[in-house]
């Protein structure tokens, strides 16, 4: 896509600080970082986000994440990391093209997660039957 940052970076149109590359992904460091290392393993192929990646793409992340991770940590001296990825702008995705985040994490390194919140009575039998009915 013509418009697509991340499609630039790909394409070498736009600078970047490359981790790894083969034919389906690059992996960059992400130009503001949760903490340093922080990466984005983006597809070559531009897709939207997880909902319209082809398979070949789905199938091939999360081997090529854990491969990422393990020298992420090794090189920044950790054990920890956050793997996220986000779907859509509500859910904080900024760029439209698929990609990974791993975060390297460190003690006291300010990070928080989202709050955890209840269901009321009979809600999440209502939803596990919804999302059910959808499969």
């Amino acid at each position: 896509m013509q418009d697509c940052l991340f499609c630039k970076i790909v394409s070498k149109e736009l600078p970047s600080f490359p981790v790894y590359e083969d034919e389906r992904f690059y992996a960059i460091l992400d130009i503001h970082p949760t903490n340093p290392g922080h990466t984005l393993i983006i597809s070559k192929q531009h897709a939207h986000n997880l909902l319209d990646a082809p398979e070949d793409v789905t199938k091939n992340i999360l081997p090529l994440a854990q491969k990422i991770s393990a020298a992420l940590c090794q090189a920044m001296q950790t054990d920890a990391f956050n793997l996220e990825m986000n779907c859509g702008a509500v859910a904080g995705q900024i760029i439209p093209h698929l990609h990974l985040h791993i975060v390297p994490r460190f003690p006291e390194d300010g990070f928080k997660h989202w709050p955890g919140k209840t269901y009321a009575a009979g809600e999440a039998e209502n939803i596990a039957q919804r999302i059910r009915e959808s499969l």
